[in-house]
């Protein structure tokens, strides 16, 4: 799909996307309803906007905080202002009344029907916001009224990219069917539903054509795809058919659940040719008794073994997590045992983040809260040890042999380096490469690790030989 080179007035809109890789598929599945319906759509800035449709994250305090100074900021831009995403989906009522500066409030329910909802806030009207419930019985977003450029024989809404570049994220599923303590995810996105395959490679097919050249395979699960639909080990299946997708070089899969991960999901990872060997495994802490509370399973040496098996089949194999620090009931003893854990896990990349309450979970009514200051600290010793930890696994791939999908002339990504939350790699020019060589994005190279900066490379192109 194409922008319309002269929209009907009225029928501009900029959609901003916070938050994750699911809200952004979803915000480029909004994009092609409302293109199909007539709008002119952008997702590069609010200028000339009619319409800002703010897509929002409501997973932790401070992404709501970030939700709501977009909405502030784009109301101050003269266009009308609507709330869609996460935060809107889980407040509703209670986000309109607290800001009447947006004039829609809209519920994943009104997705269908998006244009029609857009033109009614353009032509003045308001519309009641809906009453936020549990919605663990949630389908994913449907699509409705097959347009003519849809692929035929294919149930699936194709999506108008809103970001350039080769790299794209492929959602796998929606909702989730875990019950962790700290998480409210799926109050608001539902119960886990896998998309078929059909549906999944014929995204891929079209995402290629696109110009896409790696694909990350999103969900609030993906070791749980394919459970609902009579096969757990569907995604084993399915990595080596997206990897085949004509002009796809790289198939990279995140969010692993470390409890549901098996030897054949860890080998088909690890020795597909196409999929990237990186693990981004959702540890979240360590200790067991602090696991046990978050209503997770394992260990610091059930974690190590995972990890031992994933570099017995490939040496290089990227792993990433995150940590949870200041959970309720946490001890001096169990963050001890956090970084005994990180300390002999080799991880490439480590996100921290200090627990707070949130809304409805069972966590945020559990005893035992830690102190504000307390968990600051927490947060500010594993922060530390986790930059210099992922810095030494970097320097341990100087010498190495890498492939880089490039970004740009002269910065790329290797399979252990996920787009957003991982670093990157400098391609530098070689002492026998021609002074105008230039790579394009979307170039495969082959490169040797020369130095490191924090987790970041520096690489040259590798002998071909």
């Amino acid at each position: 799909m194409s922008e319309a080179a002269t929209p009907p007035p009225g029928k501009r809109v900029a959609l901003l996307t916070l938050g994750c890789a699911r809200n952004e598929v979803d915000s480029e599945e909004l994009a092609a309803r409302l293109a199909a319906d007539g709008w002119q759509v952008t997702g590069e800035g609010t200028h000339g906007a009619d319409v800002v449709v703010v897509n929002t994250c409501g997973f932790v305090e401070s992404a709501k905080q970030e939700s709501i100074d977009t909405l502030l900021a784009a109301a101050d831009t003269g266009a009308k202002v609507v709330a869609t995403g996460c935060l809107a989906e889980r407040y509703g009522r209670e986000l309109a009344a607290s800001l009447p500066e947006a004039h829609a409030v809209l519920s994943f329910d009104d997705y269908p029907d998006i244009g029609a909802r857009l033109d009614a806030v353009v032509a003045g009207e308001r519309r009641a916001a809906h009453v936020p419930r549990d919605r663990r019985q949630l389908l994913p977003i449907t699509p409705v009224d097959r347009k003519a450029d849809d692929l035929p024989g294919h149930g699936w809404l194709r999506r108008f990219r809103l970001a350039t570049g080769p790299v794209a994220s492929l959602k796998l599923a929606s909702g989730c069917d875990r019950r962790c303590a700290f998480c409210a995810i799926p109050s608001f996105r539902g119960a886990f539903v896998s998309r078929p395959p059909q549906e999944l490679l014929a995204e891929a097919g079209w995402l290629a054509s696109t110009g896409v050249r790696e694909l990350v395979l999103v969900s609030e699960n993906s070791t749980s795809y394919g459970k609902d639909l009579g096969d757990p080990r569907l995604l084993e299946k399915l990595l080596p058919q997206l990897a085949a997708t004509e002009g796809i070089l790289r198939i990279r899969v995140s969010y692993l659940q470390p409890a549901e991960m098996r030897p054949g999901l860890v080998e088909a990872i690890a020795t597909t040719p196409g999929v990237a060997p990186y693990f981004d495994l959702s540890f979240q802490h360590a200790s067991e008794p602090v696991l046990r509370r978050m209503r997770r399973f394992g260990s610091t040496e059930r974690f190590l073994d995972l990890l031992a098996t994933v570099r017995a089949i490939d040496p290089q194999a990227g792993a990433r997590s995150n940590v949870i620090v200041g959970f309720p009931g946490e001890t001096a003893k169990d963050v001890d045992e956090l970084v005994r854990f990180l300390d002999a896990a080799r991880l490439d990349a480590i996100g921290v983040f200090g627990y707070s309450d949130e809304d409805g979970t069972e966590a945020a009514s559990m005893a035992g809260k830690i102190k504000s200051a307390t968990v600051r600290r927490r947060v500010e010793r594993i922060a530390a040890l986790a930059e210099e930890l992922c810095a030494q696994r970097a320097e341990e791939r100087i010498g190495s042999t890498i492939e880089l999908i490039m970004e740009s002339a002269t910065e790329g990504r290797a399979a252990h380096q996920a787009p957003e939350v991982d670093g990157s790699t400098t391609l530098a020019r070689a002492a026998d490469e021609p002074a105008g060589a230039a790579y394009q994005s979307g170039d495969l190279v082959r490169a040797t690790v020369m130095r490191t900066d924090g987790v970041d490379l520096v690489a040259v192109p590798a002998d071909p030989s």
